[in-house]
């Protein structure tokens, strides 16, 4: 699944680009009142980031698409394995049998195995290319849900810059706390998810 955590590392980079804090508003009168000047501070600021490694495990959406992909992953290569397999069982039976078979038997034997072992190939790398194609959309989809998202609440909170910061990949060497919008962002963008998921379902 390498390819599948390059692509998640790659997206959330760039999906971060612009963000925002719905929950500050909806939530602002139960909030702490650290919990308050942060987010007083972050839009004094205009400056703000988003956590993508806690957008990447904590995203629902982002999750879904994620297990689907892998669960294609594991499919194609259970597939290809059964082919394998039985390939290698007619190679062997047909090493067992070489001996007794006439010339012209055993061309027509190696010929047949050898458009086989092609066919295996070619299913290889349709089944390769197809995944990449799935990740590229269903990852395109997860990345324009997300800047929709981030545009639309930048707007609204006044948000000049927003920052991505990841352990695993920084871009920033320091971020301060109190211009994390991440746990809002989450969880704006998790209750829209589940909105739009409750819908598709009626």
């Amino acid at each position: 699944m390498n390819k599948i955590a390059k692509l998640t590392l790659g997206l959330l980079a760039t999906a971060s680009v612009v963000a925002c804090n719905q929950q500050g508003e909806t939530k602002s009168t139960t909030a702490t009142p650290a919990a308050t000047n942060a987010v007083a501070e972050a839009k004094e600021d205009k400056i703000v980031y988003v956590n993508s490694d806690s957008l990447s495990e904590q995203y629902q959406y982002f999750k879904d698409i994620r297990a689907k992909l892998e669960a294609k992953v594991k499919k194609a290569q259970s597939d290809l394995q059964a082919k394998g397999q039985a390939y290698q069982r007619e190679v062997a039976e047909y090493q067992q049998k070489a001996g007794t078979m006439s010339a012209t038997d055993r061309q027509a034997t190696e010929e047949r195995l050898m458009r086989r072992q092609q066919e295996i190939q070619r299913l290889d790398q349709n089944a390769s290319q197809s995944i990449a194609q799935d990740e590229s959309t269903e990852f395109n989809k997860v990345y324009t849900t997300v800047t929709d998202y981030l545009k639309k609440h930048a707007e609204e909170k006044g948000y000049k810059f927003v920052l991505t910061y990841s352990k695993t990949n920084p871009a920033v060497l320091y971020a301060d706390p109190a211009s994390d919008i991440t746990k809002a962002v989450i969880e704006s963008l998790n209750s829209e998810y589940k909105t739009t998921q409750t819908a598709e379902k009626k």
